[in-house]
């Protein structure tokens, strides 16, 4: 009798230490703490949550290494996630890692409308192609407070939304993606962080695609130039993981770094782009601040973007280039300086606020009446170049194309009165 006492307890203390199970839970609500967690089967998480379950998870470790039998289905339904919630779940991690090596395996992912995940003082690693970091589609919603995310393979961002929208709030905590097309935000939905790290070390800081947002509280952001070549990138794909046509991006104190020497801080592409930017720290090593064009997508003539920037208190520096396709709308308020030529673009500048003007600028319409001091402009330094208007739009009669001078040098000129 005692033996075999003794033999059962060894065989439940082997249990309890066996190098983990996967965790498995339909409804009910369950609180652990202490767990090791392990998965190495196609398409196995090492937690998974559905049904309307509630799981509280205290430190704690999950590790996954199976690859995924679809790409698709891990974007969208979170297949082969190291920790997944769906079907109106709840999980709460403290504490805990989670450690990801399969293809298509994402660290954190929550589904479907109701089920969400919160996530208190944890650390994800991703370590293959398709792993984000954190992940939320069809509603679902996560919430990361003081969290560390690195992810290292091709197209797997460190914190992303999916197919059918999901909603992302972050607080504190550092998240770096630095694959290949990795950006350090991907949203399809409503991503918001808060003074937090953020680095694209492969790619983009931050890409929008269709009508998404991104908002971001003194938080630092770093991009890498990568295979694309631009900053922070507003798009729409037409491959329906997101509908509509207006990304914005929204940007108040912290940082936005671009090292990249040739490509844009900010391209848009095929759809509208809204870009908020209030006192950022903006270190811009590339000669164009934005660019909106024709791409790859969307229909042959109608897949410009179309861009309203609007700089409050802002610092910014860089050519504005438009193509014919696209427009570009640029609003300075409240001391905020632009040093850049634009070679098409409506601009409005209050008062307060300076563009020193770089190289031979044209402009659909101008808004500047608080500059203007009889035929003298003093808040558009002109360096010596000219800036060109369109004076046969009503948005310009004011200036009754005449000829002004700019302060520092130069002309503002009517296009279509023979530049006089």
């Amino acid at each position: 009798m005692e033996t075999k006492i003794l033999l059962s307890g060894l065989c439940v203390m082997f249990s309890c230490l066996v190098f983990g199970q996967p965790y498995l839970q339909n409804g009910g609500k369950v609180n652990k703490s202490n767990q090791v967690y392990t998965a190495t089967k196609t398409d196995e998480s090492g937690v998974l949550v559905s049904d309307g379950g509630s799981l509280t998870l205290e430190n704690s470790k999950i590790t996954t290494s199976g690859h995924t039998s679809s790409q698709e289905k891990s974007s969208f339904f979170g297949l082969n996630a190291g920790v997944l919630a769906k079907s109106g779940s709840e999980i709460i991690l403290n504490n805990c890692t989670v450690y990801t090596s399969g293809t298509g395996a994402n660290g954190v992912f929550a589904t479907g409308k109701g089920s969400s995940v919160i996530l208190n003082n944890d650390s994800i690693i991703c370590l293959r192609e398709g792993g984000h970091g954190v992940d939320a589609t069809l509603e679902g919603s996560l919430t990361l407070n003081n969290v560390y995310i690195n992810t290292s393979g091709a197209h797997g961002a460190a914190i992303s939304t999916d197919r059918g929208g999901g909603t992302v709030v972050v607080n504190g905590g550092q998240a770096i993606a630095s694959g290949e097309d990795s950006p350090g935000l991907y949203s399809t939905g409503t991503i918001t962080v808060s003074n937090s790290i953020i680095k694209g070390a492969g790619a983009e800081a931050a890409v929008i695609e269709g009508a998404n947002t991104i908002t971001l509280t003194n938080t630092n952001m770093t991009a890498a130039k990568g295979t694309r070549d631009r900053g922070v990138f507003i798009y729409q794909s037409m491959s329906g993981d997101a509908i509509g046509n207006r990304g914005v991006f929204s940007m108040t104190g912290g940082s936005l770094s671009w090292p990249s020497a040739t490509g844009p801080l900010f391209y848009i592409s095929n759809t509208n782009g809204v870009i908020n930017l209030s006192d950022v720290t903006i270190t811009n090593s590339s000669p164009i601040l934005i660019k909106a064009a024709a791409d790859v997508w969307g229909n042959a003539g109608s897949n410009g973007g179309n861009v309203v920037l609007t700089a409050d208190n802002q610092v910014l520096a860089g050519k504005i280039i438009s193509d014919d396709h696209s427009s570009v709308s640029i609003s300075l308020k409240n001391k905020s300086v632009l040093t850049g030529s634009i070679n098409i673009a409506a601009i409005t500048i209050d008062g307060t606020s300076t563009w020193v003007v770089t190289g031979d600028s044209y402009l659909t319409t101008l808004s500047d009446k608080a500059g203007i001091s009889g035929t003298t402009i003093t808040n558009i330094k002109g360096n010596g170049h000219t800036v060109y208007y369109d004076s046969s739009l009503a948005a310009n009669s004011f200036f009754g194309g005449k000829t002004y001078t700019l302060n520092g040098g130069g002309f503002l000129k009517s296009l279509t009165s023979n530049n006089k």
